[in-house]
């Protein structure tokens, strides 16, 4: 067999460190040589590597021990990060859509992204900023479509979609750790996995992981957790008690040192009596029954903080089963304590060892085949499954160090380097938000230029595959213009005219429109918030001041056949007579018929004979009183054959640019209306600003 089909795996745990040699034939994978050393020290604390020199020391004495029953030169390794110092950040994050918008695959990328950002805002608001995390995995818990819960959002129209994402993070500390230290025993990293995925490997076979399952690896230090659902894992958890908290009640209780009790720990989880001598070297011997009322209550403990941990990465609920492994998952009672805290069926808890083995082929004699060894083999058959490894790239001129998934992306490395959501997707300018007669507006800004991405000197997208070593520039993407826009955008400017009728000529002139309570040109530039009000009429000025005519002053200006001034108010189908200063030929865009007379169906507004001037025309009508109501008093209407809702104004003291902004509420019996709907005898009319509150 050539070396090449070997594979080496270190499991570096807090208690010990165990190396395998071994190969993969078709579905067995072969263990030729094991060997297992404690460290002499507490080296490891929580499975975080404190001593380097210490650890690496003994990484080398497992290595040279397995080179002399081997007879192969070990120079590659495999290696874990511990589940335990892995951290999980569990959020919710929304994207709106300006209007309502079919959802797509980028969308739900789009929606990803945000999500692992605001987890890394997070973690880094939760851990000691001296830290430097970076993603390792992320999984989508749920789907929403405006505020409900869906399992699927591409193709269907949304207004805003969110999802609940669970995010795993991975201290580089840890991970600069273990490279230093099998380093010290002259060993490269061939491939580096997580003690979660390589104990899961073995104890949950790929068909199983359809099921809600939970993984417990209960070591010395720590438990580690990890869930399954829909064929992957879900989450990563820990809690930071485990077999140690067991064998620290035993060291006080029976004056002995870490080892013994360790030993008397292992010892009664076979039954029967135990012997062992004490720190005065008096020897005893107990029964394992003792060593369980002592270590009954810390257990059911830690079974009950793994119970919670699995229920709160499980979304608040218990899993169908769990699968325990690990040197301190063999604690007296511990799977049964688990099971009642979970609340399912005993036999639906249990350690995994020798039966989830059956394709492991031991080749060295009386090797026992029990938890311990899951998460050690685990390392090494991960190597053939996934090779997964850490990579290193050069991003905008840094060397960057990225944990290879297998998934990789430029998103991935842009992320880690501490670009935001924002900085890769195009994003839209300033909005600008009005109303319009009460209605709300909005004005959009224009779209943002993409992030300029290229990867070994060629140009490529942000969801490009990472390349071993490659090098990548990335400028982030821009931010469009604001929204921006004038009185004279408004269809309500360009499209909605007042009527007069002047000296016997049909005239269309644009709406005057306040801002805020003030008059406005056409060139004002809309900003946020502003209350935008078309008006609906003119004042005899104003009108003059359109037309480009000069009223002459020694004449008499009639509106509806009433003597008026400079600032009589003129409303939609209004008559003015005037006299101005010179001959007006009547001719542009606001003449709208071909100035012959007034329209057919034009009602004149007096009895009288209107004043002849200038030749004009005499009319002759008869007229109507009208009574009616204006704003709860009895008022009477006259001068006219019909009335519109406008004639009102000839009868009430009304300011109309006392607004301030408000806006002008008008009714017929108590029904909404406009200013030329007809008026009926004995009519209630109202005409009031409303209250700003």
């Amino acid at each position: 067999m050539e070396t090449k089909d070997i594979v080496f795996g270190l499991d570096i745990g807090t208690r010990n460190v165990i190396g395998t040699v071994g190969y993969l034939d078709g579905d067995e994978f072969h263990v030729i040589a094991q060997d297992l050393k404690e460290h002499d020290t507490r080296a490891m604390l929580d499975g975080q590597i404190h001593d380097i020199g210490r650890v690496g020391a003994t990484c080398d004495d497992v290595k040279k021990a397995l080179e002399a029953k081997t007879g192969f030169t070990l120079s590659e390794v495999c290696i874990a990060a511990a589940g335990r110092v892995l951290r999980t950040v569990t959020t919710h994050v929304e994207l709106e859509y300006p209007e309502e918008t079919v959802v797509t695959g980028e969308d739900l990328h789009t929606l990803d992204m945000m999500g692992i950002e605001q987890a890394g805002k997070e973690i880094k608001g939760e851990e000691d900023k001296k830290y430097k995390f970076f993603c390792v995995g992320y999984s989508t818990v749920k789907y929403y479509l405006n505020g409900d819960v869906f399992t699927s959002l591409e193709d269907h129209k949304a207004d805003v979609i969110g999802e609940d994402i669970i995010v795993t993070f991975l201290p580089e500390d840890v991970v600069d750790g273990l490279y230093a230290a099998v380093g010290k025993a002259d060993l490269s990293v061939a491939n580096l996995t997580l003690e979660p995925i390589a104990a899961i490997n073995v104890a949950i076979p790929q068909n199983f992981r359809m099921l809600n399952i939970a993984l417990v690896d209960v070591g010395a230090g720590t438990s580690d957790i990890c869930v399954t659902r829909d064929g992957s894992i879900i989450a990563y958890g820990m809690i930071p008690m485990a077999g140690d908290e067991l064998t620290e009640v035993l060291v006080h209780e029976f004056l002995v040192d870490f080892a013994t009790a360790e030993n008397i720990k292992r010892a009664s989880t076979k039954g029967g009596e135990i012997t062992y001598e004490d720190i005065m070297g008096i020897s005893h011997t107990i029964k394992s029954e003792d060593v369980w009322k002592l270590t009954d209550p810390i257990m059911e403990k830690i079974a009950g903080e793994v119970s919670a941990k699995i229920q709160e990465l499980n979304g608040g609920k218990s899993v169908s089963a769990a699968f325990v492994v690990g040197g301190g998952g063999k604690i007296h009672g511990f799977t049964e304590a688990l099971a009642k805290d979970l609340k399912i069926m005993p036999e639906r808890v249990a350690l995994r060892g020798e039966e989830v083995m059956k394709n492991i082929i031991f080749e060295e004699e009386d090797v026992v085949k029990d938890s311990l060894l899951v998460t050690p083999i685990g390392i090494c058959l991960n190597y053939y499954e996934t090779k997964n490894n850490f990579i290193m790239i050069h991003f905008n001129g840094e060397m960057m160090k990225l944990y290879d998934n297998g998934q990789l992306t430029i998103v991935d490395a842009a992320m880690q380097a501490g670009f935001s959501a924002d900085q890769l997707f195009p994003r839209r300018g300033r909005e600008v938000n009005f109303t319009v007669n009460g209605v709300a507006r909005m004005i959009r800004g224009t779209e943002g230029e993409s992030a300029v991405v290229t990867m070994n000197g060629r140009t490529v997208g942000i969801n490009t595959p990472l390349e071993f070593n490659a090098d990548v520039t990335l400028v982030p993407s821009t931010v469009g213009e604001g929204g921006t826009g004038t009185i004279a955008d408004l269809s309500e400017f360009t499209t909605d005219y007042l009527y007069f009728t002047v000296c016997g000529h049909r005239v269309k002139c644009p709406k005057f429109v306040e801002v805020n309570g003030s008059m406005e040109p056409p060139t004002y530039v809309i900003k946020e918030g502003d209350v935008i009000e078309t008006r609906p009429f003119y004042t005899v000025g104003q009108l003059a001041e359109f037309m480009d005519v000069t009223i002459d002053d020694r004449y008499e200006i009639l509106v509806n056949n009433r003597p008026s001034g400079y600032d009589s108010l003129v409303y939609e189908n209004f008559v003015i007579d005037w006299t101005t200063t010179s001959q007006v030929s009547y001719e542009g865009d606001y003449i709208v018929d071909d100035g012959e007379g007034l329209p057919e169906d034009y009602q004149a507004p007096e009895l009288e004979e209107a004043p002849v001037k200038d030749a004009r025309t005499k009319i002759k009508i008869e007229t109507v009183d009208l009574p009616v109501k204006i704003n709860g008093k009895n008022m009477v209407l006259s001068g006219k054959k019909d009335y519109i809702f406008v004639d009102i104004y000839n009868v009430i003291d009304f300011d109309p640019n006392a607004g301030n902004g408000r806006p002008l509420i008008i009714r017929i019996n108590g029904e909404k209306c406009g200013y030329s709907d007809e008026l009926h005898a004995n009519d209630e009319v109202e005409c009031f600003w409303k209250d700003a509150n």
